[in-house]
């Protein structure tokens, strides 16, 4: 399968520093790579209504809802672009991971069975210099992934505030060359050992 990566934008302006990150982080994907942008913001999806126990799951056929289903089929990689907000993802990407769950039950999906072994990696920048206040929203990332048996290949880190501070972190920049070139192993819960 062609890789293709689906960059899932959570921020509530556009250009903000994590946007500004992960476009220097995917300047370095070849060119037969295939990316795809979706802007959540320009882009909304309604309040998630969990309809788990229900019988009625239909696949969406338009509008966002069947956009980002379609993209998130489609691509081997799934890159969630969010700042850090209140030290987890942003509301935006927290709705659309909250689909996620109701993929599970979308007839003729099978996303559980589809999702496994693509791989889900995460960008964001922070307004913090300790980095470990991150860790709800890496672990977010890779407990989603770990569920449905994905590959996690982390989550590369920014810091800045004010739009376009994330361009003067040297260490952030570098990293951004060879994120996406490392092997993403197999995600596991805390709990799971080898």
């Amino acid at each position: 399968m062609t890789r293709r990566f689906l960059f899932v934008l959570g921020s509530s302006r556009s250009d903000g520093n994590t946007e500004l990150l992960a476009r220097r982080a995917a300047e370095q994907l070849p060119e037969n790579v295939e990316q795809q942008w979706i802007d959540l913001a320009a882009h909304p999806l309604p309040d998630f209504e969990d309809l788990r126990h229900d019988s009625d799951h239909v696949r969406p056929t338009r509008g966002n809802v069947a956009l980002l289903l379609d993209a998130t089929l489609a691509a081997t990689d799934v890159v969630i672009v969010s700042p850090l907000y209140w030290y987890s993802v942003s509301a935006h990407v927290k709705r659309y991971l909250d689909y996620w769950s109701g993929w599970l039950r979308t007839p003729g999906v099978d996303f559980k069975a589809t999702m496994a072994g693509r791989t889900l990696w995460g960008v964001t920048a922070l307004a913090h210099e300790e980095q470990e206040v991150a860790d709800p929203l890496v672990g977010t990332l890779s407990n989603s992934a770990a569920y449905l048996r994905m590959r996690f290949g982390g989550v590369l880190l920014g810091n800045g505030s004010k739009p376009g501070d994330v361009l003067g972190d040297a260490e952030a920049l570098a990293r951004a060359k060879t994120f996406f070139a490392q092997d993403a192993p197999l995600a596991r819960f805390p709990y799971e050992t080898d």
